[in-house]
């Protein structure tokens, strides 16, 4: 019996997947094979030795240490693409108030409530309210991936000129890609060009205030931003002087923080970008699927911190995570030959510092054969799945 742990309320269409003759799963859960969470911060949790993977039912990997769960063997997976939809709605609507005044409209216009003649003030005060259309805008978009690519469909469909940057666009993504979205090389285009500009691309290190006083200097004068993705990809207070000198026309952002909150020409969403029931049942269900194809079957998809890799076995199977270091796999092989076993098929994937073996082997494989590959040098774990 295999123990899920769920963090967060998780859509029951996703845990209902989890075949109850093999599987408990609780919030109140000790000693976990796995966990599935939302936003809950793990990064000052202690993980049981048991624990063989967290599922993120999102994308976002922030709330999880990544790097630790790698060093421990624990598999951390994440569900791109479920909730894209739900993030292109907004992003869409995001363009829209950007540009018309909406939230400021609706402010005052319920102000009016209980003064006489309603009506009339609406039609005499409408006009500090107009906006520019989209129509014929030219859109630049940082990130073309499940949701970045959508975006710019649907900007296409509504008449927009796009242009999108994105240096690791996979070519499963560039094919869904409309024919006019013209994709640049240098990210520079994007700021030089754009009359809006929608960043959708994951948060490291790296990417911390990819969108800076320098970026924002190059932009168009009443440029307007859009930010989905994640607070630290753009700096506030850069974005705050630049909509005080007047370069900066609108900002909206989906996360909160004190420098933007209440700030003129400022829209500050509670992170609503997948906050729709149906987007939290895809990735529940993503999560789920993850989780079971890896405690039964070794395999790893959509993994943030390890590779991805599959097999099918006729016999039984031998998953090791290790370190990617020179030698190894043949220290590995040479153990398991070295207890009478044939090794039929073998699959291995490499992921940065770390990679994944997987053996399907005929014979009996027995605690000494683990026992062989665990005293190797930079192996991290090994499971017997039959």
């Amino acid at each position: 019996m295999y123990n899920i742990q769920t963090l967060n309320k998780i859509s029951e269409i996703g845990t209902d997947i989890f075949d109850k003759s093999k599987y408990t799963v609780s919030d109140n859960i000790e000693n976990p094979d796995a966990i599935m969470v939302r936003s809950a911060k793990m990064h000052d949790m202690q993980f049981n030795e048991n624990l063989l993977a967290i599922a993120r039912a999102g994308a976002g990997v922030n709330n999880i240490p990544v790097e630790r769960c790698a060093e421990e063997g624990i598999c951390v997976f994440n569900t791109p693409g479920a909730n894209s939809n739900a993030v292109k709605e907004l992003a869409i609507c995001a363009l829209l108030i950007a540009s018309r005044k909406i939230t400021e409209a609706v402010t005052w216009a319920s102000s009016l409530k209980g003064t006489p003649d309603a009506p009339k003030t609406v039609e005499g005060g409408k006009s500090k309210f107009a906006g520019p259309e989209i129509l014929g805008k030219t859109l630049g978009i940082i990130g073309l991936g499940a949701i970045g690519g959508k975006i710019a469909n649907t900007a296409v469909a509504l008449g927009m000129k796009v242009i999108g940057y994105d240096p690791y666009l996979s070519v499963s993504n560039a094919v869904l890609l409309d024919s006019s979205v013209k994709v640049v090389t240098d990210i520079n285009d994007i700021y030089r060009n754009s009359d809006y500009i929608s960043i959708h691309m994951p948060y490291t290190p790296q990417t911390k205030n990819t969108i800076d006083s320098e970026q924002i200097g190059m932009m168009k004068d009443g440029v307007r931003l859009i930010n989905l993705a994640r607070g630290e990809l753009i700096n506030s207070e850069a974005v705050i002087k630049a909509i005080a000198d007047g370069k900066v026309a609108k900002y909206v952002t989906d996360f909160a923080d004190d420098v933007v909150l209440g700030e003129e020409n400022v829209i500050v969403l509670p992170h609503l970008g997948a906050s729709t029931p149906e987007s939290e049942d895809n990735c529940a269900v993503m999560a789920a699927n993850e989780l079971i194809d890896y405690i039964e079957n070794g395999n790893i998809r959509n993994s943030v911190n390890l590779p991805n890799a599959s097999m099918n076995a006729t016999g039984t199977k031998i998953c090791v995570i290790h370190k990617n270091v020179p030698s190894l796999i043949s220290a590995i092989t040479k153990a398991v030959g070295d207890e009478g076993l044939n090794i039929e098929n073998m699959v291995n994937a490499s992921k940065k510092d770390f990679a994944y073996t997987m053996m399907d082997v005929i014979g009996e494989v027995t605690e000494a054969v683990v026992n062989d590959i665990k005293a190797i040098n930079g192996i991290i774990k090994v499971r017997v799945i039959k």
